[in-house]
């Protein structure tokens, strides 16, 4: 991102990103002047303006992407409903106070938090909520320092680089550690905290975690919790579902399961269900990259077999069925234990690894992550 405007400076030493139009604050006071207030009589289509701003088209690929999670989809529906009314209602010259738009993601590892966090950086973007509507995705290590005097600059950067975005915090409990009074995280909650209010028109943020935890994490921090308007839960996959996300994931890399093998898939996200370590649809994306190893070994193995193209993209029975958990009940290498210390966020694309609903490794044009790049 470019930080080089000359814009003035407020609060930790941050550029001003402009008014709640999205556009910088002079833009945004010559755009204000040049528009012309509609009468009291005159009408708008809300339609056509949303055919201007494309937000049917983030919501259409949000629904594309993401297999059930209907409550959430609704409310991000709802919330950009209200923003295109309130777009409608200034065409009128009709005052009203700029919504607050933190949020709260909570739910378990693989449902798809960091997949909605895109998508709701692009239509906060497309309705000029946001100036630039990339999201930079960080944990507890991209913003805590070690030593005293090291926390502030590093979160300050961190901000620095979410203007204009959303600033998206995986597993924000781990900022707070109420154990250890010489911790520095509670330098970064206040840095937020003033940030929060004081840049609410330049940069939205998303905190996400475990719903246990975060409840726990608000109750220790009020003023956090009172800033989000939104929390938005995100519920564990059903076996459909979770079938469902697999022939996805399937589709988009250009396999397909024999029918042996879709019987076989389905028995084993029963049983790992059950298992330590469940990471809904990662643990899906896991299982099926597995299945393509041995897949892959199968067919070499004989080597002087002659191979059509659909050998090539079909996945049989066997290759599921010879995962451990059909004989040991354990986990194969699946996503690390839950909770892990200070675990490094998601940044994800939803069309990385088999996009539906996979919270997983990946690069994309409009995430931006910290500090050395790493991705969970």
């Amino acid at each position: 991102m470019s930080d080089t405007d000359d814009t003035p400076k407020r609060g930790f030493g941050l550029r001003n990103a402009g008014g709640s139009s999205g556009t910088s604050g002079g833009d945004a006071e010559k755009q204000e002047a040049q528009e012309v207030l509609l009468s009291d009589d005159d009408t708008v289509d809300v339609g056509e303006e949303e055919s201007s701003v494309h937000t049917k088209e983030v919501l259409e690929r949000l629904e594309r992407e993401l297999v059930g999670l209907e409550p959430v989809k609704a409310r991000i529906r709802e919330i950009g409903d209200l923003l295109l009314i309130d777009r409608l209602r200034r065409k009128f010259g009709i005052d009203s106070t700029r919504p607050s738009l933190h949020m709260s993601f909570t739910g378990s590892p693989g449902t798809g938090k960091t997949t909605v966090a895109l998508r709701m950086a692009e239509l906060l973007h497309r309705l000029g909520y946001l100036r630039k509507g990339h999201l930079v995705s960080v944990t507890r290590d991209d913003l805590v320092g070690q030593y005293i005097g090291h926390t502030a600059p590093k979160t300050k950067e961190v901000m620095k680089r979410a203007m204009g975005g959303v600033l998206f915090i995986d597993e924000a409990y781990y900022l707070y550690r109420q154990e250890n009074e010489r911790d520095y995280g509670q330098e970064t909650i206040e840095i937020l905290l003033q940030m929060m209010e004081q840049e609410r028109d330049n940069v939205v943020v998303i905190l996400a975690g475990y719903k246990d935890r975060m409840d726990q994490f608000f109750q220790s921090n009020p003023g956090m919790g009172s800033r989000i308007a939104h929390h938005i839960h995100f519920p564990d996959y059903s076996l459909d579902e979770l079938v469902e996300i697999g022939e996805l994931m399937m589709a988009e890399q250009q396999y397909e399961l024999s029918p042996d093998a879709q019987v076989a898939f389905r028995d084993y996200l029963e049983r790992r269900m059950r298992q330590p370590r469940f990471a809904n649809a990662r643990s899906v994306r896991n299982a099926l990259e597995r299945a393509r190893l041995r897949q892959a070994s199968r067919i070499v193995s004989d080597a002087n077999r002659r191979l059509t193209k659909a050998d090539l993209m079909r996945i049989e029975a066997d290759d599921i069925l010879q995962s451990r958990v059909f004989t040991d009940d354990s986990p194969e290498g699946d996503s690390p234990a839950p909770e892990p210390e200070a675990a490094p966020a998601d940044e994800a694309h939803p069309a990385d690894g088999g996009g539906a609903n996979a919270e997983v490794d990946g690069t994309a044009a409009d995430v931006e992550p910290v500090a050395d790049e790493k991705a969970s």
